[in-house]
């Protein structure tokens, strides 16, 4: 008897007829003999709607009670799946984050999880039943409720799917798997078979959708085998999962692009040293997160200019901090932009291969796209550029690499 938890997205729960669908699913797994718990997000749309809800009643939103009133989404969602399971005559409990003793941080919005109690789904699940638990949402050591931002369904599967050592956990969405980028924008992707945590991690982060970054982490620190399939349709899906040999041997796995990016540059700051830890600390603890920082030497002597991206959502509280930390350290400009995106190129196979670089960037050249900032990492190359390039950037790094056929 395995241990699977399975996780189903908002488009797989968008309405009653794919609720029965998704039982179905359920059901068909405990009937083959397994233990199964079951994690759910909101139906598709719902996180939006009380977003705007809460977004016209003020502009600003209180973020404690923004967290209540966006958990609610994932509680309809279990409660409706345990009344489905509950109808077709299989015993089954719901559960919410605070239930399950789902511990997180105290950060609004972008919780982290730091414990997850399991003894009260094993007692479940020794009596038979089909455990069902609202996803994207824990308590803090206040008691107070937390969501664990986007995609946070993910992250509470794996998380649990690490506290029981459950022998597989299931990601059902909207498409079959992971693929080489988008198929939306690159009629060539191709389905990925198998991914190494290391190479989900970086397509994960740098903007591919399929996975929450922080569930991958928990994936790989724990080693909790990752099955991303469709729920729509039968078949496998993508396995994600620890580095095998043969996986180096593949130059490039995927072709990423994040449009939700925004660059701000601090020109001409005094260069000497302490600047750059005093202006990131007061961004740190204004809980913005940082991703691409380059420092350069300035025209004028004796200065330098700081440009860094955040997400589009941190940039009106990053630039206006920004400008008054700028005003403090007495830099000369704050130049800002948010019509920027970042296209990036994953692969474990760069670690023993060389010529990437070079070939990312003259395949951007030949285009007419120019480059703002690059940043690199063993596994990865990524570059800022307009928005306006993006999914011609992909088409053509794809393109390039011959994602297409499976040999890049």
């Amino acid at each position: 008897m395995a241990l699977i938890v399975q996780k189903y997205g908002g488009t797989s729960v968008a309405n009653l007829e794919r609720f029965r669908n998704v039982a179905k699913r359920v059901v068909k797994t405990k009937d083959q003999g397994n233990n199964v718990v079951v994690v759910v997000s909101a139906m598709a749309g719902e996180t939006d709607r009380l977003l705007t809800l809460a977004k016209e009643a003020t502009g600003e939103p209180d973020e404690r009670e923004l967290d209540v009133l966006l958990a609610t989404g994932e509680q309809v969602s279990s409660a409706l799946l345990a009344i489905v399971l509950n109808s077709m005559g299989h015993p089954v409990k719901s559960f919410l984050g605070h239930q399950i003793k789902i511990g997180t941080d105290s950060t609004h919005g972008k919780a982290r999880i730091t414990s997850v109690d399991a003894d009260k789904i094993f007692s479940e699940l020794r009596e038979g039943r089909i455990v069902v638990v609202a996803g994207f949402q824990g308590e803090d050591e206040q008691g107070n409720i937390t969501t664990l931002g986007r995609g946070g369904s993910d992250t509470t599967a794996v998380a649990i799917a690490a506290a029981l050592k459950a022998d597989l956990c299931e990601i059902y969405t909207d498409v079959d798997g992971v693929f080489t980028t988008n198929p939306n924008i690159c009629a060539q992707a191709r389905k990925i078979d198998r991914i190494s945590y290391d190479e989900m991690l970086e397509m994960a982060s740098l903007g591919a959708k399929v996975l929450q970054t922080r569930s991958v982490e928990f994936a790989k620190k724990y080693g909790v085998t990752v099955h991303v399939r469709s729920s729509f349709y039968e078949g496998e899906g993508t396995i994600v999962c620890e580095e095998e040999v043969d996986m180096e041997q593949v130059l490039v796995s995927g072709v990423t692009y994040d449009m939700n990016q925004a660059r701000i540059e601090i020109a001409r700051v005094p260069d000497r040293p302490g600047i750059a830890a005093q202006f990131f600390t007061a961004i740190n603890e204004a809980n913005i997160l940082v991703d691409m920082i380059i420092q350069t030497t300035s025209l004028e002597e004796g200065s330098a200019n700081m440009a860094f991206t955040i997400s589009k959502a941190d940039f009106p509280k990053a630039l206006k901090l920004a400008r008054s930390l700028a005003k403090e350290l007495g830099a000369k400009e704050v130049i800002a932009e948010d019509d920027v995106a970042k296209v990036s190129m994953v692969g474990v196979g760069m670690r023993s291969h060389s010529g990437v670089a070079s070939k990312m960037f003259g395949a951007l050249a030949q285009e007419g796209i120019n480059i703002k900032m690059i940043s690199t990492s063993e596994i990865k190359i990524s570059c800022i550029i307009d928005t306006k390039y993006t999914e011609l950037a992909v088409r053509s790094l794809h393109e390039a690499f011959d994602l297409g056929k499976g040999n890049g």
